[in-house]
């Protein structure tokens, strides 16, 4: 038995950015079952341009493209759940109720690993932060009721050094590097906290044809050439926020590795 995997993210691409080489590469082992939970539906997102989505559809658009994603990369969730909170209004949403719903999930499919926003939110994005802390409360609440599973908590998380080689390349293009004070740029957490590497070379040709799917987004290294795109692509990388992990301790190549066996 592989594991069971849940992935509790803000909007649609979220998910495909985090965990589709993870997916891709266990989709087909005995006992592999992905669920995934998205909070909103990502209506207020950007609309790139010759998309033929409109700020009416783009709910509808971009749902699409997100399920259109997993079928282009091979492997489909097991399950699929849509909360449609409003996009870039989680923060004031009733956050009991949202980890309530979030909760309801977990409990009927008892994964072994959670994975989801850290406090950084990757981005500062409000939506990112709340549903990492509305997951991160269900796992515990959950794991706390003994029911089996839930064995390990994950936040996708950039180091600090992939930052830095980030704007090393835009300040060579002339352009403005990103800051780590600035909403919506990337935030990256102290490469010593990175408790996860998954390398996912293998698959990534899959993965950024899935990301390719998020034609009303921009995944912002559309115009660097195709080994770059896929080494961008290459690598998923994150905290381990349970069970307690510290600097020094093994870091995991694959997040269903070494798990327990329910009783």
């Amino acid at each position: 038995m592989t594991g069971r995997l849940a992935a509790v993210f803000a909007h649609p691409d979220d998910d495909t950015f985090a965990v589709s080489g993870t997916v891709a590469m266990h989709a087909d082992d005995p006992g592999f079952r992905f669920t995934l939970i998205h909070a909103t539906s990502g209506e207020a997102g950007e609309i790139a341009e010759g998309s033929p989505a409109t700020r009416d559809t783009l709910a509808a658009v971009r749902e699409e493209e997100d399920r259109r994603s997993w079928r282009t990369l091979g492997c489909e969730p097991d399950r699929h759940e849509w909360l449609r909170y409003p996009d870039g209004g989680l923060e004031g949403a009733d956050f009991e109720e949202l980890v309530g719903r979030v909760a309801s999930i977990l409990r009927e499919e008892r994964p072994d690993v959670v994975v989801t926003f850290g406090p950084e939110g990757i981005t500062g994005h409000p939506d990112h932060i709340t549903i990492g802390r509305a997951a991160t409360d269900a796992f515990h609440q959950l794991r706390e009721e003994g029911l089996g599973g839930f064995s390990r908590l994950l936040y996708v998380a950039i180091p600090l050094s992939e930052l830095l080689r980030w704007n090393e390349m835009l300040i060579a293009d002339g352009k403005e590097p990103y800051r780590q004070d600035r909403l919506y740029d990337p935030h990256g957490v102290p490469d010593e906290t990175i408790g996860f590497v998954v390398d996912r070379t293998a698959v990534a040709a899959r993965v950024l044809a899935a990301l390719r799917e998020h034609r009303t987004q921009a995944s912002g290294f559309e115009d660097r050439p195709e080994d770059q795109q896929l080494a961008a692509v290459s690598t998923e990388r994150g905290v381990v926020a349970w069970p307690p992990w510290s600097p020094g301790d093994p870091v995991l190549s694959d997040v269903l590795a070494s798990l327990p066996v329910d009783p």
